[in-house]
């Protein structure tokens, strides 16, 4: 008998709330990235209140909870990472009330809200370093050097280009390792302290589930700000511990904030988390970040910046699983952010390997991370002109230094191919979702968006895909399906199968997961009953054909 299995689309359950004890060790997270989710108001950005009338996109997926990015008020020089009032909503987002809304609808949707915290710098116009003198006390300033001070304190740069030092009027400088409208708090002073965890009470009072940590690993510098000796330093960011990255005295700071959420949960019958966006050159050294007293969860770059190669892949897993199993937490995945390349393109541009990467990421223990538009099979947009792209790295640096993350050099890029986006900048993943329609803005909001669109991105909607068993859409949903009803899925063991050279298969209890990383058929024999594959897939008699560029589960 010859079968062939495409993506078929169960109905998607329900997301719930009730999924006992650790519900972050297998959740699945979506990350919307406010301003180009949905816009309710028509000035071409994404708001809360049209983040809050999607949600139910979110629920017929099948995710577990969403993550927002920066809301706050905000001048904007770095997408609302720049933070200007901690406990306001900027105008451009709505209000303090549509965050209101926007959380108790997702809790009545069985969503979880986690928001972002911004502690390693603020905006300029934060009122501390609007003050001068609370200013030199709460950021970091520095004399320079030379016969004037007119010389940089040292040789950092800043991770968007150029010096990470801008001298003020006064003569002194002022660390920025980002923009310099984002000056570095002093993490040396308990104001900060006393600061961040107000802030996080605040959020946490008004029902928030917990909390992404930005540039977790950035609050600490090493003693005498040494110089590196090194040029492109941004390149070196997960590669190796820096004196401004990755200095051990970050985690004194993340196991105040474990005891914080912990009792705060405690005190409320629930269960509020801590995620770190923390750039570590070892799995080892990240592992750190998420030991019993530390935060619940970090990011898992290396999976993210791993090439499409089954040894490559089968190393990145192990080494992952085997530094999060060490410290008891459960080990995360993710393939896109806002911050990098999308992976449909940083894959070699190839829808169906982004597909078979998707399959392989929801297959493997512990949580996984989505990013918007994923599920639409959304490619990096690569051909935006230069006057209406946003990215603060692009103005710096002589546009030639914007490796802002990792997965944004080219080194990263699979098979020593470019990374696929627009010279390394990171306005290509942010264009503003598709909802429905043909033509741009395909439904984001009854205005226009403030990246353009491609005019070849209505075959790509939200409506266009729903129902199309063949669809990305589809097989994300479908996989959320399973990976929810199947109970050996999620936060569980796993081991390795033997397979051929270019191929992983993974077992998991009662599951089996084929990655076939070739660009050709490969055959085997079954390993069991098929249940969803990323192309269609033949079994004839006792014989698998996996597609090159596929990922099969199987029922064992």
């Amino acid at each position: 008998m010859t079968q062939e299995l495409t993506s078929p689309s169960p109905a998607p359950q329900a997301p719930g709330t009730g999924r006992g004890p650790g519900w972050w060790r297998d959740a699945v997270i979506y990350q919307v990235y406010v301003r180009s989710f949905a816009d309710s108001d028509g000035d071409g950005i994404g708001d809360l209140r049209g983040a809050r009338e999607r949600l139910p996109h979110l629920k017929d997926l099948g995710v577990d909870a969403v993550w927002l990015t920066p809301f706050y008020a905000s001048p904007q020089a770095d997408g609302g990472y720049d933070v200007a009032d901690y406990r306001a909503v900027d105008p451009l987002f709505g209000t303090l009330q549509d965050a209101d809304e926007l959380i108790r609808a997702a809790h009545d949707l069985g969503l979880r809200v986690i928001v972002d915290i911004v502690p390693n710098h603020t905006s300029d116009r934060h009122p501390w370093f609007q003050d001068p003198e609370l200013a030199r006390q709460r950021y970091l300033f520095r004399p320079g050097k030379g016969g004037s001070g007119e010389l940089p304190p040292n040789d950092w740069e800043s991770v968007f280009g150029g010096p990470a030092w801008t001298r003020t009027d006064h003569g002194d400088w002022y660390l920025h390792l980002f923009a310099p409208e984002q000056p570095d708090l002093n993490w040396d002073n308990p104001e900060v302290h006393a600061e961040f965890e107000a802030i996080m009470r605040f959020w946490l009072d008004l029902g928030v589930d917990g909390f992404r940590v930005d540039v977790a690993h950035g609050m600490i510098k090493a003693p005498g700000l040494p110089d590196i000796g090194h040029g492109a330093q941004a390149q070196l960011i997960g590669a190796q511990v820096l004196p401004f990255f990755d200095q051990d005295g970050v985690h004194a700071i993340h196991r105040a904030w474990r005891r914080l959420l912990d009792g705060y949960g405690d005190a409320r019958g629930k269960q509020v988390i801590g995620v770190a966006e923390a750039w570590a050159p070892t799995a080892e050294r990240l592992a750190l970040y998420v030991r019993p007293d530390e935060l619940h969860q970090a990011f898992n770059f290396q999976f993210l910046n791993a090439p499409w190669q089954s040894d490559a892949l089968r190393s990145v897993i192990d080494a992952s699983l085997a530094a999060t199993a060490s410290v008891g937490a459960p080990t995360t995945w993710v393939l896109s952010n806002h911050d990098v390349v999308r992976h449909t393109t940083r894959l070699g541009g190839s829808l169906a390997r982004a597909r078979a990467a998707a399959l392989l990421m929801l297959a493997l223990p512990g949580s996984a991370y989505l990013y918007q538009g994923e599920e639409l099979g959304l490619p990096e947009v690569t051909d935006l002109p230069d006057e209406v792209r946003q990215d603060p790295a692009f103005f710096r640096g002589g546009r030639a230094t914007g490796a802002v993350g990792p997965g944004t050099d080219t080194e990263s890029a699979p098979d020593g191919a470019a990374a696929g986006g627009q010279d390394g900048f990171r306005d290509g993943c942010r264009v503003p979702l598709p909802w429905s329609g043909e033509l741009p803005p395909y439904g984001f909001g009854p205005g226009g968006s403030w990246l353009p669109q491609p005019a070849d991105w209505g075959g790509l909607t939200v409506a266009a895909q729903t129902g199309d068993p063949a669809s990305t859409l589809e097989l994300y949903r479908a996989a959320l399906e399973l990976r929810r009803r199947l109970p050996g899925l999620g936060d569980g063991p796993m081991s390795w199968a033997p397979a051929p050279d270019g191929v992983l298969a993974l077992t998991r209890p009662g599951l089996l997961c084929t990655v076939n990383t070739l660009g050709h058929d490969v055959g085997l024999p079954a390993p069991g009953t098929p249940l969803l594959s990323s192309a269609p897939v033949t079994v004839d008699d006792a014989t698998a054909q996996l597609p090159g560029d596929s990922c099969t589960w199987w029922a064992i």
